[in-house]
């Protein structure tokens, strides 16, 4: 299939996973969690089928942080193909090989899926070809066997990656700015900021800080969202069309309604629904 039809394969599909996102994490009790669980121990609310027994009302009872989880289509990837849909609970000797694997096919997942975006942005020309190296050498290493993969610095493939991503976010912002100089808040500590109906076309808010933010009305059209912290961000009637490396499990963890506008495969989460406006 075509590169940029790539994420499609990067989507959690739960029926064919272990239920490996309920047991490797660890959690503590908060307003995410009800309760502690420690890395490695199965959640008590999965089922011997590796379902989720409250998946329905995850956030009514407490689990508001297993909503915005992604793992990026990991979770099959590790049951299915690096083990063969052999499962940790019929050989708990493969639990602990399973659960050091995941994490990293996880992150490996999230380059990919930020690959396959970039690569839809620049559809040609020499960065379109960087990109592409880079994807399929990424996509080479989930292929490698559970030694390979455990003992993978995945720092150092990301280190590679981002500048690529960097360049692709520069070159698509300069062309749809619409303004001189897009602002620049890599990084910045906007927790709580008052941000209402602000003009942050073409924004670089790549890691940026907003926590609780008012970003009501606020015109994000183009903004590279890269890792964005968006918990408890208010994006009513937002835009955010044309937004760069925004992921749905920011969108999860924020709050919006159907004036919030996003441009596809993103798709507003049901929640933002459940929640008065």
């Amino acid at each position: 299939m075509p590169r940029t039809d790539l994420r499609a394969d990067l989507r959690a599909d739960c029926a064919r996973c272990f239920g490996l996102c309920c047991v490797v994490p660890a959690f503590a009790a908060s307003a995410d969690f009800a309760v502690d669980k420690p890395a490695g121990q199965p959640c008590g609310n999965l089922q011997s089928d590796f379902r989720c027994g409250i998946h329905s009302r995850l956030r009514a009872t407490g689990f508001a942080g297993c909503t915005v989880y992604d793992c990026f289509g990991a979770g099959q990837k590790v049951s299915q193909d690096t083990y063969a849909g052999q499962d940790w609970r019929s050989d708990p000797g493969r639990a602990e090989s399973m659960f050091g694997v995941f994490p990293v096919m996880r992150d490996l997942h999230e380059l990919l899926h930020y690959l396959a975006e970039a690569l839809a942005l620049q559809p040609d020309g020499t960065l379109h070809e960087e990109l592409a190296r880079a994807s399929d050498r990424i996509e080479a290493l989930t292929r490698g066997g559970p030694e390979d993969l455990v003992g993978l610095d995945v720092d150092a493939q990301r280190q590679q990656v981002n500048p690529l991503l960097v360049q692709t976010s520069e070159r698509v912002r300069a062309g749809s700015a619409g303004r001189s100089t897009p602002r620049q808040y890599r990084g910045a500590d906007l927790i709580g900021a008052q941000l209402r109906a602000a003009d942050l076309r073409a924004a670089n808010l790549r890691g940026a800080y907003l926590i609780g933010a008012d970003l009501r009305g606020a015109d994000l059209r183009g903004a590279d969202l890269t890792g964005a912290d968006l918990r408890g961000a208010d994006l009513r009637g937002a835009d955010l069309t044309g937004s760069i490396f925004l992921v749905q499990a920011q969108l999860a963890a924020a709050r919006g309604d159907a004036r919030t506008r996003l441009s596809a495969p993103l798709v507003t989460p049901t929640a933002w629904a459940e929640k008065p406006s």
